[in-house]
């Protein structure tokens, strides 16, 4: 397949250098909304009586259940961690109560795998280096105003280990993201002390290997966006992102992208798919 890479040396630079970038405008208007109709659709035609399985990044551990581990390779809906009554119903309509969807929109969903499948996406990881690039996982981030969960500081190699590490992380706006409600927060630089943790499946579920650091939000850097904007993330760099305690969502689209050529997916990870990806590309 010809692909050609699509970033600057400047781009390359600053990525090599601070561990991220910002590609402003990556997707058009016309595609952020279509995506945005289609997670509506798909919200619409969900039935949330079938689950209520609740997705925090402070207490993976306890996500052992096998709607979270399937998700892999399907669609699936994950709620806020605030969003039920002590009697178990919604305090608020189910479009404002999802956390995400996962994590398998880029494979399944036809208007989703389009943009993923896209030449730029492909090009993108061309520049990087990328031989035999597959897209391991995607999801639709809501960041719900009010009820918007935290998500801690972490390396997104952590959760999607090869050996050696090539996971590289896309997070697509798909509305402003600011300081006021949850835009995502980097420490530049951070991808070069390397992994400082993994999140490993076993036996009796998924576990951390070792606990977290201890980080001062001072050292983090706020990337505050546009819609339409792409934020490239090293699997080593630390990131997180706050509650969303205003009015407004925060909506994006996650993709996470491994090589398979010249490294092995690590068997301990928490996604075991029972069929191979397709390559974006073969180089």
């Amino acid at each position: 397949m010809g692909i050609v890479g699509n970033l600057t040396k400047a781009q390359l630079d600053s990525f090599h250098s601070d561990g991220y970038i910002v590609m402003e405008s990556f997707a058009s208007a016309e595609e952020v909304e279509s995506l945005r109709k289609r997670m509506e659709h798909l919200l619409n035609q969900f039935d949330y009586s079938t689950t209520a399985s609740i997705f925090s990044t402070k207490n993976q551990q306890q996500l052992t259940d096998d709607y979270f581990y399937e998700s892999a390779e399907k669609v699936s809906f994950f709620f806020e961690e605030k969003a039920f009554e002590e009697d178990g119903n919604l305090k608020q309509p189910k479009e404002l109560s999802i956390n995400k969807v996962g994590h398998a929109l880029h494979e399944i969903d036809p208007v989703f795998k389009n943009f993923s499948n896209s030449e730029k996406v492909c090009s993108l990881f061309c520049s990087l280096g990328y031989k035999k690039p597959i897209i391991i996982q995607s999801m639709y981030i809501f960041k719900q105003p009010g009820i918007g969960g935290e998500v801690v500081p972490h390396q997104d190699n952590s959760f999607l280990y090869t050996e050696p590490q090539t996971c590289t992380g896309l997070w697509l706006a798909l509305e402003d993201a600011t300081t006021t409600n949850g835009c995502l927060w980097a420490i530049p630089g951070s991808h070069k002390n390397g992994l400082v943790r993994r999140f490993i499946r076993g036996e009796n579920g998924v576990t951390f290997d070792r606990p977290s650091p201890d980080y001062d939000l001072k050292d983090f850097v706020p990337i505050e966006v546009k819609a339409g904007s792409l934020v490239v993330i090293h699997g080593d760099l630390i990131h997180q992102s706050l509650e969303n305690q205003s009015s407004k969502s925060r909506h994006a689209y996650g993709l996470h992208i491994v090589d398979t050529e010249g490294c092995t997916w690590a068997q301990d990870n928490w996604i075991k798919r029972k069929v191979e990806p397709t390559p974006l590309y073969t180089s």
